[in-house]
């Protein structure tokens, strides 16, 4: 292409149009992966009110009841067939929990404990070249610091999650606590192994339940807003090149609210930083001017 006609390619198309063809190509891709091919019957239609009100109402008056429980009373006595996953799922939208379930979970509470608690999961991304890349991210829920991330291109089994773990922990030492959730490949016999080796206890979480697993779930979805839905990757190596760019603005330039405003990396916070006047100041662009915060000049 000759350079007069590039410049004016260039001025056509914009980088968010080339964005936003990507994310097109990537839901379309999905779309025709788990379409089913046959039309299939409509799904279970929601439940009435009454029945709703009838399963929030038999909740308050009986606290103990758990899910089953109230499916069965309401399956004898009103002759209606109702699953213990209904139930759950009306109270889980209009039950709310009682003033006695308002203390802090398990995970919650070894979160709290300094250098105790590591969280790891994995999420999906798409290359521009709509391959598949699977990402392994472990963060410190104390301190919210992302320990690292690992990179494999395709589906991983069993030994490749094994792999990527040791590859973010190498050097960095290794937690009392591990929480993960229970994907297969987190019970898989050979990571069960090197756990116990290295001396790590698991904590699984609330099966089917992303609340119970929060710190890296949101640290996930913050990934995918703040920065891998506004940057396209080719390969594994270029994905984790940026990926490595994005941990040392979130390890130590970004303030974390969970941790009172301060940052996940405890060492940039004992530096005396000089405080920025507003009347002299620059900004300073960080992961190749995504960002672009201020500071002292």
């Amino acid at each position: 292409m000759r350079p007069a006609r590039l410049t004016r390619s260039a001025i056509v198309l914009k980088p968010s149009t080339v964005l936003s063809f990507h994310r097109a190509l990537v839901k379309r891709k999905y779309r025709l992966l788990f379409t089913p091919k046959t039309r299939g019957k409509p799904g279970p239609k929601r439940p009435s009110a009454e029945l709703v009100s009838l399963i929030v109402e038999m909740k308050h008056k009986n606290p103990n009841f758990g899910y089953q429980r109230i499916a069965d009373q309401i399956s004898q006595v009103f002759d209606i067939k109702i699953d213990k996953h209904l139930v759950r799922r009306v109270l889980a939208r209009h039950c709310k929990p009682g003033p006695g379930s308002n203390g802090p979970s398990w995970l919650t509470l070894l979160g709290h404990s300094k250098d105790s608690l590591w969280s790891v999961d994995l999420f999906r991304c798409e290359s521009l070249s709509l391959k598949s890349h699977w990402v392994m991210v472990v963060m410190d829920q104390f301190t919210r610091r992302i320990i690292g991330f690992a990179v494999h291109a395709g589906a991983p089994d069993g030994p490749d999650v094994w792999r990527m773990f040791n590859s973010i922990i190498y050097g960095s030492g290794s937690p009392r606590y591990l929480s993960s959730d229970n994907d297969p490949l987190f019970r898989y016999r050979q990571w069960i192994a090197n756990l116990r080796i290295l001396e790590v206890t698991q904590v699984k979480t609330v099966p089917h339940v992303p609340l119970s697993h929060p710190f890296v779930e949101r640290l996930i979805g913050t990934i995918r807003r703040e920065y891998l839905d506004h940057v396209p990757f080719w390969n594994a190596h270029d994905l984790e090149r940026k990926l490595l760019l994005y941990k040392e603005y979130y390890n130590t330039i970004r303030p974390h609210q969970g941790i009172k405003g301060a940052l996940p990396d405890p060492h940039c916070d004992k530096i005396d930083r000089e405080s920025a006047r507003l009347n002299a100041f620059r900004c300073k662009a960080h992961c190749h001017g995504l960002f672009e915060l201020p500071e002292a000049t």
